[in-house]
């Protein structure tokens, strides 16, 4: 798109009682967003829905001069702005509800247009969830798929790792600027995804993460992919509100069963109960996507932890007994036969070899 509309369409979302739907119906109305800037005020006064002081800013040139300080401001980001009129915004984000009349885009834009699974979920994740994360979106990372989730602490997070440790593509689209990285604990990742996938958004440069963004972010989320993949989440979460999105926009919903007595399993049983997909494998999310269920990896397959790092026959029947869930050295007793002082040796020589987790209270789990 030539620069000179998405300078007219910049101008347009900076007048203020305009909105995007606003912009769209006098772009609509003249035939152009520039058309619309050039109209006289006598004849803006005569279209529906435009307020007295769009009509003021239209006539006063602030939102010009407001365009033209963020075009700068952008440019020295390395960030590029999309108009929702250009061939390269995704095709399937126009076709939801008020899709995002501009995006600001850092980094690989051409990932926003390629077939996409977003994965969202609890904050406070348990770390049965981050590692369900993190091995799905790798695994679906490996096969082709852009990871699209919000970069918040916990299941986004490690959806956003797993992508990345697959050398597959990820977008995280913010409730900020782009130019902002939100939460501060996710700044090294945030640096990571703007190298290697895309960051996203909506909003002008250095807009502040407020609350009421996120539930709009979401709507993007669900827009840009072909289904949602839920990882964790209470009775009452945003990402439900992301699913239900999802199925708004008829997308496929997924959601990964938990622990019957975790609160933060609530919400996805819900969704399972409610007829969302349930996911054990990465298979069960393929066969959904149209010309993914067969398609090979990009990278090599990863393989079962047993079959890269060498075991003796007791340390193979330790680890078989191990699960993501954390267990405790006397179930590993009682099962194996083995005494305390030998199973304790067992376990801590696959900790020291990176296979055990050890965990409060003498328990222990699978390492990711």
């Amino acid at each position: 798109m030539a620069g000179d509309e998405i300078r007219d369409w910049l101008t347009l979302s900076f007048v203020p009682g305009l909105g995007p739907a606003g912009c769209r119906a006098l772009a609509a109305h003249y035939g152009g967003p520039g058309q619309a800037l050039r109209a006289g005020q006598a004849s803006l006064a005569g279209v529906p829905g435009v307020r007295k002081e769009a009509l003021l800013a239209l006539a006063n040139g602030v939102s010009r001069q407001k365009a033209d300080e963020e075009l700068a401001r952008t440019a020295a980001a390395g960030v590029r702005i999309i108009a929702w009129t250009d061939s390269d915004y995704p095709a399937l984000l126009r076709t939801i509800h008020n899709p995002p009349l501009l995006l600001y885009v850092k980094g690989r834009a051409a990932l926003l247009s390629e077939p996409g699974v977003g994965v969202v979920g609890a904050r406070a994740a348990s770390d049965y969830g981050r590692k369900a994360a993190h091995r799905l979106a790798g695994q679906m990372a490996g096969r082709g798929l852009v990871i699209i989730s919000g970069l918040a602490l916990g299941i986004d997070a490690a959806a956003h790792r797993g992508a990345l440790a697959a050398g597959g593509g990820t977008v995280a689209v913010l409730g900020s600027g782009v130019d902002v990285a939100y939460p501060e604990q996710n700044r090294q990742l945030y640096e990571q995804i703007g190298a290697h996938g895309a960051l996203v958004s909506e909003y002008p440069m250095s807009t502040a993460p407020e609350a009421f963004r996120f539930p709009a972010r979401n709507r993007i989320i669900s827009g840009l992919c072909q289904g949602i993949l839920v990882v964790e989440a209470a009775r009452r979460s945003g990402s439900l509100i992301t699913a239900q999105m999802a199925l708004e926009q008829g997308r496929e919903v997924f959601a990964v069963p938990g622990r019957v007595d975790s609160m933060k399993s609530e919400g996805t049983h819900r969704l399972l109960q409610e007829g969302a997909k349930l996911v054990h494998t990465v298979e069960d999310i393929l066969e959904e996507l149209p010309g993914h269920g067969g398609r090979p990896r990009r990278g090599p397959v990863v393989a079962a932890v047993a079959d890269v790092v060498e075991m003796t026959p007791d340390e193979e029947l330790v680890f078989a007994l191990l699960d993501v869930y954390p267990k405790n050295i006397e179930e590993i007793i009682l099962a194996t036969g083995f005494s305390a002082q030998r199973a304790g040796e067992l376990l801590m020589l696959l900790e020291l070899k990176g296979c055990v987790t050890s965990m409060p209270g003498k328990q222990f789990q699978k390492s990711d």
